[in-house]
């Protein structure tokens, strides 16, 4: 696919998220309504299939380009399962099963027939099981199929726990095209992705407050303190931009650790040291649920922890130094 047809598909999206996600649909979302328009516009539009091959009737984005996506779609806090739906229909294209209509998810299965936080669970037409007792597999559930405990993140996103029914047969599983240390990297890519969405678009919130708001006759923004801020939230979210944009090119070339760790671990601490300073700016209105900023917030400090938290990844990147034996190097990049 060409750079041109990617931007096509890019502006797009970004068209589509200006008309329909809007901040009455966000927050619609949290007290349980499901954004019917916004999804249906996406996935009218072919979105949700972007990973999936022109074969398997989808747009056959590299995966960089879809997780840039994926970026986009969380900088306008769309309260949709956009990237997990998009993994999903990609994991199902891989392993030859046809994609079905509507949002998906995924998650593994314990010992105990135990699907734990499954992200948009009771939004999901069907959840994809791609683990079992450790083992790499696949296969789609209804909703009715499991019993459910519904819990949601800090952002208010859909994060439950499911059992499945006793009666269910194991013998619909299907091997799964990547194991389950694969799929929990793409998961730390896609959060990572999503978290350098949510930064830009705090940084831009927080320039509009301290371009508009006045104190002591001077805008905010005019104050050397606030420049100061402003720069660091900036800083914050381009670097969590373009370590996102490093894990997913690094997994569209085949070696996706330890760009993945790297990514999620300096995305996890931007998203902490960002969403501070946004509401240091905006002070105490930014906590308000009538004020957007919170919208992204919530999510970057939930989504921070997704997929593993900081001290895991960075403790993954450790582990990968010591055992590539040269530490300076690893660090130096000399």
């Amino acid at each position: 696919m060409t750079p041109d047809e990617i931007a096509l598909i890019r502006d797009a999206a970004q068209r589509l998220l200006n008309d329909h996600a809007t901040r009455e649909t966000i927050a619609a979302a949290e007290t349980g309504g499901w954004p019917g328009e916004l999804w249906s516009s996406l996935a009218d539009a072919g979105l949700t299939m972007a990973l999936v091959s022109e074969g398997g009737g989808g747009v056959g984005l590299d995966i960089a380009d879809a997780l840039d996506l994926a970026g986009l779609v969380a900088e306008y806090a769309a309260p949709v399962p956009f990237g997990e739906t998009m993994l999903a229909a990609w994991l199902l294209d891989r392993a030859g099963i046809a994609v079905p209509d509507g949002a998906l998810t995924f998650a593994g299965i314990d010992a105990d027939r135990k699907l734990a936080r499954i992200p948009w669970g009771r939004s999901a037409q069907l959840v994809l099981v791609t683990e079992h007792n450790g083992q790499a597999v696949l296969a789609l559930l209804e909703p009715g199929e499991l019993n459910w405990e519904h819990a949601t993140n800090m952002a208010g996103e859909p994060r439950d726990t499911a059992t499945l029914d006793p009666a269910f047969d194991t013998a619909r599983f299907v091997p799964s095209p990547i194991s389950p240390t694969e799929l929990r990297q793409l998961g730390a890519a896609l959060r990572s992705a999503q978290i350098a969405g949510a930064l830009r678009r705090s940084s831009d919130l927080a320039v509009l407050y301290a371009t508009q708001r006045s104190q002591f006759g001077k805008t905010l923004s005019q104050f050397q303190a606030i420049q100061q801020s402003l720069a660091v939230l900036a800083t914050q979210a381009a670097v969590a931009t373009a370590a996102a944009g490093y894990a997913a090119r690094a997994i569209a070339a085949g070696s996706p650790m330890p760009a993945i760790a790297i990514a999620k671990a300096r995305c996890g601490e931007a998203a902490g040291a960002g969403s501070a300073i946004a509401h240091q700016i905006h002070g105490a209105i930014g906590f308000t649920l009538e004020h957007d900023l919170q919208f992204s917030t919530r999510r970057l400090l939930s989504w921070r922890d997704e997929f593993g938290g900081d001290a895991e990844w960075n403790e993954a990147f450790g582990r990968l130094v010591l055992a590539g034996g040269d530490v300076w190097k690893a660090v130096s990049g000399r």
